[in-house]
């Protein structure tokens, strides 16, 4: 059993079980002292049992050095002195083994009950040497009845309380000291764990933004230009043959190149402001970024007060029509008024079907449906099959793969469903349905 605080002796310490040089000598010291006692005390014991001197010298040399396993058997020590109060010998032994038992680990039981066996020891050698001494002096004084037991119980009390009391409080301040340590340390793993989270959080947060600024400048940017691009080949094919035509394509050219500067300004203006990052209590899964990204984005929207709305739908297909794609609108319902996030993705999923259809399905019919349900929003753009099957490669228009990735992570990201793929008849569907609550 050792004391409390040795059990988190450091690595290069004293000989044997001792935590220090400093304390292996101070025990030492100690037993040197209880033997010199003993040893003392000895000589008075070896003449009460008949026994030669130098047996009782050895035997309190041997009793009191035995001090030096206070640290390492402290129950060995206390039960040592114990054993030997009969003899009238060891009050050191029986203080510091008293103190050094209270200081250590042993259970508080076990504790009580050695100090119980200390003080009854104690207290019936203190009546003894009372009565004897009492008895040896009667013709001088008489003592009255009371002081023996008196003297005996304040001398009993004199060797076991204090140690046993100081013993109980170093323990418990060393107890508290290691435990303190011991927080100490976990506060500084904890420490280094969060450091390490907020430098994988800062590169997530990197990546997301990243993610987002991308799928803006698609999203603002995509449209605007496919359009550009389909009414400059448009200009270029009739800048010959149709003169006032091909003034009209070019004046289209120019509203379309204003129109991504605009949208380009609000969005930037969006980023500059500062929208902050979402960030989550745990490390968020590399899947969800695209979505995460996709919520700022629609967020930063609303609560700038910028970015497209359904009221705006018509001059989005009034674009594409002038662009020569033959669509036709049909809306169901009446709009209660939606959040402007929702309002906002609506419009992104119609704008970027139709930039699909003028990519892989030039001079395809489109059918653009709106359906006001009350409690949802549902869009569905719809294309025949293109007239010309190389149309979409004549045209020129690079495609990222990004367009349905997009608009998928935007729906997701509001708790609605997005489905897209060909159709029977060879053309190509999206449809969304969006919660009108989000």
């Amino acid at each position: 059993m050792t004391t409390a605080g040795e059990v988190h002796r450091a690595a290069a310490g004293g000989p044997w079980w001792w935590a220090r040089r400093r304390a292996a000598a101070l025990d030492v010291g100690l037993a040197v002292a209880s033997a010199v006692e003993c040893a003392v005390e000895g000589v008075p014991f070896a003449h009460k049992a008949g026994l030669p001197v130098w047996v009782g010298v050895l035997f309190g040399a041997l009793t009191g050095s035995t001090l030096v396993l206070r640290r390492q058997w402290p129950i060995a020590v206390v039960l040592i002195s114990v054993a030997v109060t009969p003899a009238q010998m060891g009050v050191l032994l029986t203080v510091v083994g008293l103190y050094s038992l209270a200081a250590s680990e042993v259970p508080r039981r076990i504790i009580g009950a050695l100090a119980g066996m200390s003080f009854l020891g104690t207290l019936i050698v203190s009546v003894v040497r009372v009565q004897q001494d009492s008895a040896a002096h009667a013709d001088t004084f008489q003592v009255a009845n009371w002081v023996v037991p008196f003297l005996a119980i304040t001398t009993a009390l004199g060797v076991t309380a204090p140690p046993l009391l100081l013993g109980l409080y170093v323990g418990a301040r060393r107890r508290l000291m290691d435990s303190l340590q011991e927080r100490n340390e976990s506060l500084e793993r904890e420490l280094g764990l969060l450091a390490e989270r907020a430098e994988e959080r800062a590169e997530w947060a990197r990546g997301e933004e990243r993610t987002r600024i991308a799928r803006e400048m698609h999203d603002v940017v995509a449209h605007r230009v496919s359009l550009m691009v389909v009414h400059a080949a448009a200009l270029q094919a009739v800048a010959r043959k149709d003169p006032e035509k091909a003034v009209k394509n070019a004046a289209l050219v120019g509203d379309m190149g204003r129109q991504a500067l605009t949208e380009l300004r609000e969005m930037l203006g969006v980023l500059r402001a500062g929208e902050p990052v979402p960030r989550r209590a745990d490390r968020m899964p590399l899947e969800a970024v695209g979505v995460a990204a996709a919520a700022a984005a629609s967020r930063a929207e609303a609560e700038a007060g910028v970015g497209p709305w359904l009221t705006e739908l018509e001059d989005l297909v009034g674009q594409s029509r002038a662009a020569g794609m033959v669509v036709e609108v049909s809306v169901e319902g009446e709009s209660p008024g939606y959040a402007a996030a929702v309002e906002q993705t609506a419009y992104r999923v119609v704008q970027e079907a139709l930039t699909n259809v003028h990519k892989h399905a030039a001079g395809a019919k489109t059918y653009v449906r709106l359906a006001h349900r009350g409690a949802e929003v549902a869009m569905q753009v719809e294309n025949e099959p293109p007239p010309e099957p190389d149309a979409a490669a004549s045209a020129g228009l690079p495609s990222g793969g990004n367009g349905l990735v997009g608009m998928k992570e935007r729906v997701a990201v509001l708790g609605g469903v997005f489905v897209s793929g060909p159709t029977d008849a060879g053309g190509f569907r999206v449809s969304a349905v969006l919660p009108a609550a989000s």
